[in-house]
């Protein structure tokens, strides 16, 4: 995943907006940790902007789910319980599925193929240790059949709550079998694209982000039921 860039200040007309967006990238790509404490001071220098922005941008990703208010100690990054990453996950499950059904009805040949494209290199990632870039290719994989899907509803809700598992989802450490799993139900995904089989790859999509729950509870320290 790219590093956003934090060295420009923000400068458009809507400060607590752009700082939020700055704000939601650090948290997903894991430089905010879940329970790290918000330094005001260090992200105003950071930004280049005042307190007020800030506090505003803290108020609408504590709405969010993002960030934890604490009474008159500030905010900091929100931790996931077991019960809500499960919740969680089930309801991601179920997003992807309908953008996987969505998608085989609009996505075009073009689509798929830069789609394919990614899996290859995803796969070559893979087959080269490569843990970084193997899970930005299956990111990319994951969001180009959400964005095939052609519904911006169903694309916000889904990018607002992955937003707080993406870090874990996408860089958690996975064992051979999981990995070779994952890799084999990704290419199952090219061929019922390619087929248009929507009721299929939605099946699949729910069973596969069924199956990331054991890797993401471990990278937040959850202990799986049963």
């Amino acid at each position: 995943m790219n590093k956003i860039d934090t060295g420009i200040g923000i400068s458009r007309r809507y400060l607590h907006d752009e700082v939020a967006d700055r704000m939601r990238e650090l948290i997903r790509t894991g430089e905010m940790e879940p329970k790290a404490r918000i330094n005001e001071g260090e992200l105003t220098e950071r930004f280049g902007i005042s307190r007020t922005p800030l506090r505003e941008a803290i108020k609408i990703l504590a709405t969010e789910g993002l960030l934890e208010l604490l009474p008159n100690r500030g905010a900091r990054v929100a931790s996931i319980s077991e019960a809500e990453l499960e919740e969680m996950l089930e309801v991601i499950a179920g997003l992807e599925a309908t953008a996987g059904d969505l998608a085989c009805r609009t996505i075009s040949e073009a689509e798929i193929d830069a789609i394919e494209v990614d899996h290859r290199a995803m796969v070559a990632a893979w087959k080269a240790g490569d843990e970084a870039g193997y899970f930005s290719h299956n990111r990319q994989i994951h969001e180009g059949i959400m964005a095939a899907s052609r519904n911006g509803i169903l694309a916000n809700i889904y990018e607002s709550l992955s937003g707080r598992i993406q870090r874990s989802r996408y860089s958690a450490r996975q064992t051979p079998d999981q990995w070779a799993r994952a890799v084999s139900e990704h290419e199952h995904m090219i061929v019922l694209l390619r087929a248009r089989d929507g009721a299929a790859l939605a099946t699949l999509m729910r069973e596969h982000i069924r199956g990331k729950k054991t890797v993401i509870a471990a990278n937040y320290g959850v202990a799986e039921a049963g």
